[in-house]
């Protein structure tokens, strides 16, 4: 038995390709179901990943390109947002996980290493995707932290290692992106970074490993890797 005791997972564009046919495409319906003549690309949804949270991106959507005031954005937006919602877990089941991941993390139960996921997502949307996505495995994911559990940043992660009961450094975290990779640097986290196409070319200096794809890998590796 090696040292490596936890891998944190973060979700969206990591686990799972969810970002343009699941958040872009509810978000683009939800305005169209409240009858907003908002649609994003994908170029301007991936501009918009910059910030966290699709209720914040939709906000300020509205606060841009309509005459809406303040107070009729603060009552419209959780509606948008739970029509968004209602749509992507519709959709969640068709979205599919990135290459390598579902063998990492089959390996990772097999030998009692636990999982834990840290995400701007919402936690409904987030065991959503579990439970369709990876039916076997989404039990042995505890804690799942997301939106409900405050905003990520390196005391989300913090937070997260505590409720695992390890070591720092016994705990790899699989990130995408140079906000999250950052947030579990800042914990004293060791960090695995899989971008994609939309975070290529983000600063990942520090970074234990940064690379294109899990399918090259395989759990003994990573932690050789990422934790020796």
């Amino acid at each position: 038995m090696g040292k490596l005791k936890a891998i944190i997972f973060d979700v969206d564009g990591t686990l799972a390709d969810t970002e343009r046919d699941g958040h872009l495409a509810a978000c683009n319906e939800a305005f169209a179901q409240m009858g907003f003549d908002i649609r994003w690309t994908w170029e301007e949804f991936k501009d918009l990943l910059k910030i966290p949270g699709n209720a914040r991106r939709m906000r300020m959507a509205l606060s841009t390109r309509t005459s809406l005031s303040e107070a009729e954005i603060d009552r419209i937006v959780p509606e948008l947002f739970a029509i968004k919602k209602e749509i992507y877990l519709k959709r969640v089941g068709d979205l599919p996980l990135r290459p390598g991941v579902e063998r990492i993390i089959r390996e990772a139960i097999d030998r009692g290493v636990r999982l834990a996921i840290v995400s701007v997502s919402d936690e409904e949307q987030i065991r959503a995707l579990l439970k369709t996505q990876l039916p076997e495995s989404c039990d042995y994911f505890d804690p799942i932290l997301g939106k409900q559990s405050g905003e990520k940043n390196s005391a989300l992660y913090a937070h997260c290692v505590e409720k695992l009961a390890c070591d720092a450094s016994e705990v790899l975290v699989i990130e995408d992106s140079e906000k999250g990779f950052k947030a579990a640097k800042e914990a004293g986290l060791r960090c695995a970074v899989v971008y994609n196409d939309y975070t290529k070319g983000e600063d990942f200096s520090g970074a234990e490993l940064v690379v294109r794809s899990l399918e090259c890998l395989d759990l003994d590796l990573l932690e050789k890797l990422c934790l020796d």
